[in-house]
């Protein structure tokens, strides 16, 4: 099960580079018809075109969370971390997976559901005119948390096989 949840987030992840692309070529198109538009005389843009973009960083700043700890490339701010013995990095990574992670995103799945569901319940819409409907990318908040939720699970199995993993002898 551990392997399919890591697929998974994996997979998701990589779909987010993919956004990236998606998401700057979008970036020029808002550029290049903003400016034509000025030349033009003629308005050419859409709110919907900018908010597509915000939408698309949305997106990949949510869902590469997981792919990213998994990979083990978050930010770590920890000078004293790099300094310790693997077993000592593999603990403290346990214990802040269990005691940090996993409730802060079980908080952030149980704060942002009302949030989520009055939106998709009012079916919200932008207030910008030609603005994209609100509530699918509200959605992904919980999504997110639950898709890292899984990986610090995952995460936190790998920890513990680590830990108990027997030393090879020298």
């Amino acid at each position: 099960m551990i392997v399919f949840f890591e697929k998974l987030n994996e997979r998701i992840g990589q779909a987010c580079g993919w956004l990236v692309l998606v998401m700057a070529v979008l970036g020029v198109v808002n550029a290049v018809l903003r400016y034509l538009s000025g030349v033009l005389q003629k308005n050419l843009i859409s709110n919907a075109y900018t908010e597509a973009q915000w939408y698309l960083f949305a997106a990949v700043f949510l869902l590469a969370a997981p792919y990213v700890l998994q990979q083990n490339k978050h930010v770590r701010v920890d000078v004293i971390y790099s300094k310790l013995s693997l077993k000592t990095q593999t603990i403290i990574d346990l214990l802040g997976t269990i005691f940090f992670l996993l409730p802060f995103c079980v908080f952030g799945i149980w704060a942002s559901w009302n949030f989520v569901l009055a939106s998709w319940i009012a079916k919200e819409v932008s207030a910008d005119s030609g603005g994209l409907d609100r509530f699918p990318v509200k959605a992904l908040i919980p999504i997110a948390f639950f898709l890292l939720l899984l990986q610090g699970i995952c995460t936190a199995v790998r920890k513990v096989e680590q830990l108990l993993r027997p030393k090879e002898k020298p």
